[in-house]
């Protein structure tokens, strides 16, 4: 390796250790307690003169006075401060310390728990060994690694230099950990589904594709778990669960990233009303366990997560945004027109299904800040749903939306294998027209449903976009321990 000045440094304190026949990287720690374990009992241990081993990261600068140091060790439970006296370890110890080891270094220390005159809880220590020597010192503003690139990039260095950073991630799974708990108390089986599809669907998406070598197949990663759980309902599950990774070869922004995880469940004998008290339950819960309360800051918006959710057909609320009756206008040809009279702008969509869901997008969803469901959209764009009963042109599907953004998607399922096939073939000439987003026919899966799929509401939940409102996050890489980057150029 090329080592700058400073990486040279290092590396030549290393060798010095190794020349004093100590191992910069030994095999095991000693360690008795966790720092944060050891400052909950610090009056207990503090009595017991037989000493303790703490761990950890030297933080913060060094300081050398005399013949008496300081320094902060972390351990990733909490961090304390070392008191070191020359005459306690002795001129050579004391030397090592000084000369030979630097911020961010790893080490084991055995000593004493005691307060200092300022009162601060300290460990007086006895003796000191490395257990990882650094050779990357920490970047100049090492309190806060703020070129936020960087920080995606070399998220383990964030990690050490913004604590805060981490506890967005502890939030995170604090989340997801609650969402779990939710679906089991409520008789929900968690499953694991291919990651690995010879078909992908589930989802208007394209897909990032790959090839088995031996069986010489042409195979996606999913982009979606819908079809497989779906199937696991006709084959008796009352209610089934995944929690997992999806991959859609899509743009990146602050809501998008490629690779992202999902929570799709499905439950028999429901309906989309259904999965809508559970998308409340489940948001009830999660804020409460991420931040003590219903009422979430976001972004200057306060959340309110502790109420029902605002219900409103999507025909109805874009009528009510542009003046335009999405319900009355079936052909592509008059809502284009419809949009001219009216003097809107919105790029211009090939189909009627995709122009809808442009003025849906443009003039309605970012002014959905409250946690609202849009409920009953049309067919064309709702190819897994049931028809609503009494308007065949619409879905019981609905979408969750919560600042702007969807958090989940969600419907009765549809179960009618014949209905379900004309679907798909719909798709298909969709996607021969040039809508690479369209799903496939997916023959064994009609093939399941001839078995029988009884009443069924399916929901799929952003995991990363509900981490982001919990956390007040501004981004979804913000959420994501390692997002998608660009290549270095």
């Amino acid at each position: 390796m090329e080592l700058n000045d400073l990486q040279a440094q290092r590396q030549a304190k290393l060798e010095r250790l190794r020349a004093a026949g100590l191992n910069p990287y030994p095999t095991s720690s000693a360690r008795t307690h966790g720092i944060a374990s050891a400052l909950e009992q610090f009056d207990t241990l503090a009595a017991d003169e037989a000493g303790l081993t703490l761990a950890g990261r030297i933080i913060g600068a060094r300081r050398v006075m005399g013949k008496i140091a300081f320094a902060h060790i972390e351990d990733g439970t909490g961090s304390i401060q070392l008191w070191i006296s020359r005459a306690e370890i002795g001129d050579e110890l004391f030397a090592r310390f000084r000369d030979d080891l630097d911020t961010f270094d790893i080490i084991e220390v055995e000593g004493v728990l005691r307060l200092t005159q300022k009162g601060e809880r300290s460990i007086f220590v006895r003796a000191i060994r490395v257990l990882a020597k650094t050779i990357n010192p920490p970047p100049e503003k090492w309190a806060g690694l703020s070129d936020v690139e960087e920080r995606h990039r070399q998220r383990y260095l964030d990690l050490i230099v913004n604590s805060e950073r981490r506890e967005v991630f502890r939030a995170r799974a604090r989340a997801v950990s609650t969402m779990r708990r939710v679906l089991d108390e409520r008789g929900f089986v968690e499953v694991e589904t291919p990651v690995l599809q010879p078909i992908y669907g589930g989802a208007a998406a394209r897909p990032f594709t790959t090839h088995h070598n031996q069986l010489g197949q042409g195979l996606y990663l999913r982009i979606a778990t819908e079809l497989y759980l779906k199937r696991l309902i006709v084959a008796g599950f009352p209610g089934v669960y995944e929690i997992g990774k999806d991959f859609r070869n899509e743009g990146v922004d602050r809501s998008h990233n490629p690779e992202f995880t999902m929570m799709e469940c499905y439950q028999a004998y429901a309906d989309y009303s259904d999965m809508m008290r559970l998308v409340e339950d489940l948001l009830r819960e999660m804020s409460v366990a991420v931040t003590g309360s219903t009422l979430v800051p976001y972004q200057g918006h306060e959340l309110d997560f502790g109420c029902d959710w605002a219900r409103i057909p999507m025909a109805e609320a874009i009528t009510e945004r542009t003046g335009i009756d999405i319900a009355s206008l079936t052909e592509i040809d008059a809502l284009h027109s419809a949009i001219a009279d009216a003097g809107i702008k919105v790029e211009r969509k090939g189909t009627w299904g995709k122009q809808v869901d442009e003025l849906f997008s443009e003039f309605v969803q970012p002014l959905l800040v409250q946690p609202t469901f849009i409920i009953d959209y049309p067919v064309e764009i709702s190819p897994l749903a049931k028809r609503k009963p009494g308007q065949p042109a619409f879905t019981e599907r609905f979408e969750a939306f919560v600042a702007g953004m969807e958090l989940g998607n969600a419907f009765s399922e549809l179960n009618d294998p014949f209905d379900q096939e004309q679907r798909f073939l719909d798709q298909l000439k969709a996607f021969d027209a040039g809508d690479d987003e369209a799903h496939q026919m997916d023959a064994d899966y009609i093939n399941a449903l001839m078995y029988g799929l009884p009443p069924t509401g399916g929901l799929g939940l952003g995991i990363d976009r509900i981490a982001m409102l919990l956390t007040d996050q501004p981004t979804i890489r913000e959420v994501i321990l390692f997002p998608h980057m660009r290549q270095r150029e």
